[in-house]
């Protein structure tokens, strides 16, 4: 079997890529890179995946690719996936976002490919639920409440589309919130982390800078994640979209509270306003009865395990950079 992910050097596709690599050893790895892209996150699998440059603003790089690969099963992951660069470049995240994945459904739909294709949606597409709305079904009404959110709203329905209109089997995702090694500095969880690595280094002053940490998230850990977006081209129904999520929900501030006790010294924090939102969505608690029912899939790995991983991270890349300055 051959696949393909695109944005395979992001957190979520180069893990999935090592998943792939360790427990289905038979099936060939294809990546979509930019020229640009850094190649961190795959360093320890570069030798054995096969990347491909392309762009997905561009429609016949994406045939040229896909031509050459004839993937089986595509697992679409690359986007603009940062709420807050959004709301200061959101016809950059639109474009992204929207045109890119009509590009890539146009460039399959072109090439005569017949993959079973993987399409990540966002949770961020309900936007700010209420209280009678909790645990969030895939029937509930978009709201969405940012630049981001509507470009997932796009690339959910154009994916519906092109099963509609083409017959391309492509299966949505509404992930919610999920981390672990190698997430973006940029989103909350990793962004704590880092600064109580950069405290504890001594490269940084207390406080640590943090935004709203009175949002109700559920966290999973980026490995059950992947996990479970194979189970779902194994076991889901083309056309259909399927919530997933972990089981441990809690504010941002009991997370926050969690990384404060592994840490190796005193570490307080204060909130700036160039972190909160101009809007921001609170409450994300979702129902994953239909995608468990589908695949069988439970979250296993424990959120402690997942921070405390997420926080070992950033010492790393600390140790890294100064062995690399030494």
């Amino acid at each position: 079997m051959r696949i393909l992910i695109t944005g395979i050097t992001g957190m979520v596709g180069s893990h999935l890529a090592e998943y792939v690599l360790a427990h289905h050893p038979e099936v060939e790895v294809h990546g979509m890179v930019r020229w640009r892209s850094p190649r961190d996150n795959i360093r320890a699998i570069q030798d054995r995946v096969r990347l491909h440059e392309a762009e997905l603003r561009d429609l016949s790089s994406l045939v040229r690719v896909l031509d050459t690969v004839k993937p089986e099963r595509i697992f679409h992951l690359a986007a603009q996936s940062y709420v807050s660069a959004s709301y200061t470049a959101p016809a950059d995240t639109l474009h992204t976002n929207v045109i890119g994945t009509t590009n890539l459904l146009d460039a399959i739909r072109l090439t005569k490919i017949d993959p079973r294709v993987h399409i990540c949606s966002s949770s961020e597409v309900y936007g700010q639920v209420r209280e009678d709305e909790v645990p969030i079904r895939e029937s509930n009404e978009f709201r969405p409440a940012s630049p981001y959110a509507v470009s997932k709203c796009g690339e959910d329905m154009i994916a519906l589309q092109y099963f509609l209109s083409y017959g391309i089997e492509t299966i949505r995702t509404r992930m919610f919130t999920h981390t672990g090694p190698r997430r973006g500095d940029v989103f909350a969880e990793s962004a704590f982390a880092k600064q109580i690595a950069e405290v504890e280094a001594g490269l940084r002053p207390n406080p640590i800078k943090v935004g709203n940490l009175n949002s109700v998230r559920t966290f999973a850990d980026v490995g059950d994640a992947v996990r479970a977006y194979w189970l779902l081209l194994e076991h889901c129904t083309p056309g259909e979209v399927y919530n997933i999520g972990g089981e441990r929900t809690m504010t941002v501030g009991e997370m926050l509270d969690v990384l404060i006790g592994m840490a190796g010294c005193r570490i307080q924090y204060e909130v700036d306003p160039a972190l909160v939102r101009p809007s921001d969505v609170t409450l994300q608690i979702p129902d994953t009865s239909k995608f468990r029912a589908a695949t069988g899939w439970a979250p296993t790995i424990p959120l402690e395990t997942t921070l405390r991983d997420l926080l070992n991270y950033q010492r790393g890349r600390i140790r890294e950079y100064r062995a690399l300055a030494a």
